[in-house]
C-alpha cells in the first residue's frame, strides 16, 4: 500500500510541477513573441518598403525612357540634314561637267561637239541615279494605270489597239527603289 501511496503522491507532484511550469512556458512564449514582433517589420511595413523600392524602379524605369527618347529624336534630326549627303556628293561631279559643258559652250564653233558633251553629262548623271536606285518607267504603248500614270487628256487613239493605252508621254515618271516617286503625265488613246 505504501508503493501505491508513493506512487500516487509522486504522480500528483509531476501534476503539479507541470501545471507550475506551464504558465511560466506560456508567459516566457509571450515575452519571445512580442519580441519576435518587435524585430521583425509587421506587414505594413514590409508593404511599404516594398512600394518604395518599386516607385525608385519606375522613376529610374521613366528617366531611362525620357533619356532614349531624347536620345533618338536627337540621332533622327541629324539624320534628315544629311540623309541626302550621299547623292549630292555624287552628282558634284556632273555640275562640274556642266560648268565645264558651259565654258566650252562659249568658244565652241561646232555644235556636234557640244551636243556629244551634253550626252555624256546626261549619261553620267543617269548613272549615277541609276546606281542610287532610280528608275525610269517607260509608257507609251503600256494599257493606262491610275498607280503608274497621271492622264494629262485623252485623244481618239489612231488605232484599235492604242484604246485605253498610253499614246503620248508629256513628263517621264520614276519609281525610287521600286516605289513611284513621279507619275508619267501622259495621254491616253480613248
Amino acid at each position: 500500500m505504501l508503493k501505491k501511496k508513493k506512487k500516487e503522491n509522486s504522480e500528483a507532484e509531476n501534476t503539479v510541477d507541470m501545471e507550475n511550469t506551464t504558465p511560466q512556458t506560456d508567459e516566457q512564449d509571450e515575452n519571445q513573441q512580442a519580441e519576435n514582433t518587435e524585430e521583425t517589420p509587421s506587414a505594413e511595413d514590409k508593404f511599404k518598403q516594398q512600394l518604395g523600392e518599386a516607385n525608385d524602379k519606375y522613376l529610374r524605369l521613366y528617366a531611362e525612357f525620357d533619356n532614349f527618347r531624347r536620345r533618338t529624336i536627337k540621332e533622327r534630326e541629324e539624320a534628315r540634314k544629311t540623309e541626302g549627303k550621299d547623292v549630292i556628293v555624287a552628282l558634284l561631279p556632273v555640275l562640274d561637267d556642266f560648268e565645264r559643258a558651259l565654258r566650252a559652250m562659249e568658244n565652241a564653233t561646232e555644235v556636234t561637239s557640244v551636243k556629244e558633251g551634253v550626252a555624256l553629262i546626261q549619261h553620267k548623271l543617269k548613272n549615277i541615279l541609276a546606281a542610287k536606285g532610280l528608275k525610269e518607267m517607260s509608257s507609251v504603248g503600256q494599257p493606262f494605270d491610275a498607280d503608274l500614270h497621271e492622264a494629262i487628256t485623252s485623244i481618239p487613239a489612231p488605232t484599235d489597239d492604242l484604246k485605253d493605252k498610253v499614246v503620248d508621254e508629256m513628263e517621264k515618271g520614276y519609281q525610287l527603289n521600286d516605289k513611284v516617286i513621279r507619275f508619267a503625265k501622259v495621254v491616253v488613246g480613248a
